[in-house]
């Protein structure tokens, strides 16, 4: 039986065993999929059991995407640029690392505004962690016009200055001023989720009616942000895409086999309605 494993710390809200799970039932794959809480320094000891066969592939979520990289033998040209890694696998005799997550989002947000490029899109993005690190390089290597806000300008300013193609930065109020003039908003911050769940990462009083309104959040389904856009007219699009596309990515990484999204899909909806 392959085995599969999900590390961070703490993994108790993870909804990715069950997703995994049905892909794995639907494919015919004989596969078991874990949630190994790994503190920091469990890192490279759960690297070792790739390396050596014991696990045949990893994801990694927070706060292990960048911890894991000096004990990779290689890292994807994608997963270097962004500075994480979410999944991992072992080929030849090296352990190789990748991201997923910025590609897994780039399929939903196309597939929702059914384009295939986001090349002179208009983009606001919320927050400057990692999430927007990755939503960053990736859509701003496919030509979108990128602004980055974040509650610590300094902090958007850094990330912004990070690329070679052209990034600008401003405040939230700022950003909030002139935000009838993006094409989309992307919140990479977790407000809106959890204890956050009553609060918005911005105001929406200018919002253009064209603007779809995206949110990384999957829990809940439908966050503040995205309530007010809805009522609003506006398009929106939550997190459950990402999640998906960056699983099934995984998995085609570790087998070469496509998994069946929509059914990875309808599993995660179920598991957060419920």
């Amino acid at each position: 039986m392959k085995k599969f494993a999900l590390i961070g710390q703490p993994l108790s809200h993870s909804l990715s065993p069950s997703i995994h799970a049905a892909a794995y039932h639907d494919l015919q794959l004989h596969g078991h999929y874990d949630l190994l809480e790994t503190a920091t320094e469990q890192v490279e000891g759960v690297i070792e059991l790739v390396r050596t066969g014991e696990i045949d592939g990893l994801n990694v979520t927070i706060p292990h995407k960048v911890t894991v990289m000096p004990f990779l033998d290689a890292i994807d040209e994608d997963a270097n640029a962004i500075g994480a890694v979410n999944t991992i696998k072992k080929v030849g005799n090296q352990v190789i690392g990748y991201n997923t997550d910025a590609q897994g989002f780039k399929e939903s947000l196309l597939e929702r505004l059914h384009i295939k490029t986001v090349r002179q899109q208009r983009i606001l993005v919320i927050g400057a962690g990692g999430a927007a690190r990755a939503i960053v390089h990736t859509l701003g290597k496919d030509g979108a016009v990128l602004t980055i806000v974040n509650r610590t300008i300094s902090k958007a300013e850094e990330l912004a200055g990070m690329y070679p193609f052209d990034v600008t930065h401003l405040t939230i109020e700022a950003a909030e001023m002139i935000l009838n003039q993006f094409d989309i908003v992307i919140n990479t911050t977790s407000v809106g989720m959890s204890s956050f769940t009553n609060k918005s990462p911005i105001k929406l009083d200018r919002l253009a009616s064209s603007t779809l309104v995206c949110d990384l959040i999957y829990n809940p389904l439908e966050t503040i942000l995205l309530k007010e856009a809805k009522n609003r007219g506006n398009a929106t699009l939550n997190g459950v895409g990402m999640l998906v596309n960056q699983a099934a990515l995984a998995i085609e990484i570790w087998t070469g086999k496509k998994p069946n999204r929509k059914l990875m899909e309808e599993t995660l909806v179920r598991e957060v309605r419920n």
